[in-house]
């Protein structure tokens, strides 16, 4: 893959990734200013789920993000499309379908 595709890539999967994060805070947002409003009780529990369940996805987001900066940087260094562990050429079918991918997928499947 040459370097424009993959910087195009790698910066698409960001902009999307930021996205997901900005509406996963406005949706935190928004359920805690509902949970300040009069009318029903609701149950204190599923609060808590809500909220241990956005950390969740928040925390994945902010690990993927963390993934296309890594990749980002092997771009930058020349080494962007080989196997961080074996230096094996990650087909650019795989880069497509995952820009950050890091590893190839036999090694991904490696336990």
């Amino acid at each position: 893959m040459d370097d424009t595709t993959a910087a195009a890539l790698l910066q698409a999967e960001e902009v999307r990734v930021r996205a997901l994060l900005a509406d996963l805070d406005d949706a935190g947002l928004d359920d805690r200013e509902g949970a300040n409003e009069q009318g029903d009780m609701a149950d204190p529990a599923e609060s808590l789920i809500s909220e241990g369940e956005e950390e969740a996805v928040a925390a994945a987001l902010r690990e993927r993000l963390a993934a296309l900066e890594r990749a980002t940087q092997r771009l930058r260094d020349g080494t962007y499309g080989r196997s961080v562990r074996s230096g094996e050429v990650i087909p650019d079918e795989r880069l497509q379908a995952d820009p950050a991918a890091e590893l190839t997928v036999d090694e991904a499947l490696e336990p």
